[in-house]
């Protein structure tokens, strides 16, 4: 019998279902091999230190096996910012297996992993989490997170720095349900008239909408001292020495700025993220859990109410290395663990895949946070100019059908076309009069009559760049200010969108929105940690959507009748 042709290398054949898969938007992603040595890896680091702590004369003089005499500044900073020495022995002798435990258990109260927490060190707090899987991190936060009630945090920007785009996204973001909203630039010049935007919108509809505009730190505070703006929490913090220097930074000038936004009563939260110092080439060999729960404590020892984590623009990072988003969702846990309130993250893209995308979501969602997105773009992706996001104007539906799934809140809700319609109209209005008041370059009925029906940017009329640059230069030159917006808003015919602003400002001299996880309600009452305080202990307890606010989840663009199938309730 004659042989087949031998070929030494023969093309190896591949199934149809393989080039199937082969093809699927997840194979698009990219992923990794831990490399320790570097920081690529997550929370599982054998150059991690070991849990230890020793007190002497009031202060730590040993912590996770260094000496005071060989502590960085941000060991230094944790030790005598962050860490309760009257707490910690009694905290680091539970061990971390047991705290695990308080942490899932619903006959141990929030306050008491709260005075236990404070007292242990970062490679404790690495160890307890290291023992829990992702369900039992949901548990930790459903139990953790500060204010009972979950809120959400839009991203309202545009691609061409269109102020009025702005302005109509947060009036209809505000009707959705968002209780904060957030802007930049892609021409930082253009940023005080996209700020006065973003308020104004904010307080169309609804109303009592906290904002700010994410910028370079000095224009950021200056914005907000002036009042154009309600919060801040663009600050980043890291996790390693020699990522601080890299900066210009210490922890002790980040504490300086955040002292400076308390004083004029500016809410405000650090941002920190897994991954972000590796990103930057100084990971120091440690693991980039290990890294973040020094910025959460770097945070805690400045006095911040709250931090911004959950990867945020590293998402790729952590997302290409095994277990990278558990430990996502487990630095979230530990800010809320430490009393910090948390805006969780789930603002920027990572992962081509549908499935992952949302699964991403799933740990904050299913066990609710301060702020599930910090933030879910009000714009189609590519408006949003913080880079690409997880979730988009597109996926509104999407996350209110889910929502309706599980009975759980994401801070969202169905809102009828004809209101956003009339919302984003009133906005475009109100700017205008704004714009007008002031001296700004003029705002077209033409303008607004096309931005209302809009869904992004290329669907505007353009505007004229080089006058509303002199307009935003005008602004910071002639220091208008919050008030300035009310005035004008309330000779333009638009008092009760005025007296909302009006409000906003005034909490801020109350200084009810430095509480820990403040927002304003429908009523512009100061909802926080505070007056509406976790208060989960298991099962049939703590926070879920019930009485009207179900009513209104249950709501869809499309739901039938049940007693007639060709009738829409919604």
């Amino acid at each position: 019998m004659p042989s087949l042709p031998h070929h030494e290398n023969p093309t190896p054949r591949h199934s149809l279902r393989n080039q199937i898969l082969e093809d699927r938007p997840v194979n698009q992603d990219g992923f990794v091999q831990e490399w320790p040595e570097v920081g690529m890896v997550a929370m599982d680091s054998e150059f991690d230190p070991r849990p230890s702590i020793r007190i002497e004369n009031g202060r730590v003089a040993e912590m996770d096996g260094r000496e005071r005499a060989d502590f960085d500044f941000l060991d230094q900073f944790i030790a005598d910012h962050a860490i309760d020495v009257d707490a910690a022995e009694r905290a680091m002798a539970l061990g971390p297996g047991t705290v695990a435990r308080m942490l899932v258990d619903p006959n141990v109260t929030r306050d008491e992993v709260l005075r236990t927490a404070r007292g242990l060190t970062p490679a404790a707090l690495l160890e307890t989490v290291r023992r829990m899987n992702i369900v039992e991190i949901m548990m930790g936060m459903q139990k953790m997170r500060a204010r009972r009630t979950p809120a959400n945090q839009a991203h309202c920007t545009s691609a061409r720095d269109n102020p009025l785009q702005v302005a109509m996204e947060a009036a209809e973001a505000s009707l959705r349900g968002f209780s904060e909203l957030e802007t930049t630039l892609g021409v930082v010049r253009y940023a005080p008239l996209v700020a006065i935007a973003l308020q104004v919108g904010g307080q169309v509809g609804r109303g009592g909408r906290l904002t700010q505009c994410a910028l370079e730190e000095a224009t950021e505070l200056d914005l907000g001292m002036r009042g154009i703006t309600a919060y801040a929490e663009t600050i980043s913090v890291y996790g390693t020495e020699s990522v601080f220097v890299d900066g210009d930074d210490t922890p002790w000038s980040k504490a300086f700025l955040a002292a400076a936004y308390a004083s004029r009563g500016i809410k405000m939260r650090f941002t920190s993220g897994t991954g972000s110092e590796v990103q930057m080439g100084n990971a120091e060999g440690r693991s980039m859990l290990y890294l973040e729960i020094r910025c959460i404590l770097v945070t805690k020892g400045a006095g911040v109410q709250g931090l911004q984590n959950g990867s945020i623009s590293c998402i790729g990072v952590p997302g290409a290395v095994p277990s990278g988003i558990r430990a996502v969702a487990a630095e979230n846990m530990i800010a809320s663990m430490l009393d910090l309130e948390c805006a969780s993250g789930n603002d920027q893209s990572f992962s081509h895949s549908p499935m992952r995308r949302t699964s991403r979501l799933m740990p904050q969602i299913m066990a609710g946070t301060d702020f599930v997105c910090s933030g879910y773009s009000a714009t189609p992706n590519y408006d949003n100019m913080f880079a690409g996001s997880n979730v988009d104007a597109e996926d509104y539906d999407d996350w209110n059908a889910i929502q309706r799934d599980y009975q759980i809140d994401g801070g969202l809700q169905h809102v009828g076309e004809a209101e956003i319609l009339a919302a984003r109209s009133r906005a475009g209005h109100a700017l205008q009069a704004v714009f007008a008041h002031l001296g700004l370059p003029p705002i077209t009925d033409r303008e607004i009559e096309t931005a209302v029906y809009a869904h992004g940017s290329n669907d505007l009329l353009p505007r004229d760049v080089l006058e509303d640059l002199k307009g935003a230069q005008s602004v910071t030159d002639r220091g208008v200010t919050g008030l300035d917006l009310v005035k004008a808003l309330h000779e333009g015919g638009f008092a009760d969108v005025a007296d909302h602003l009006l409000t906003v400002l005034r909490q801020r001299v109350s200084g009810d929105l430095l509480q820990t996880s403040a927002i304003l309600d429908d009523n512009l009452e100061p909802l926080s940690a505070v007056n509406d305080a976790n208060d989960y202990t298991g099962p049939g307890t703590g926070y879920r959507p019930s009485g009207e606010r179900w009513e209104r989840m249950k709501r869809l663009r499309h739901v039938t009748s049940a007693e007639n199938p060709e009738l829409e309730v919604s």
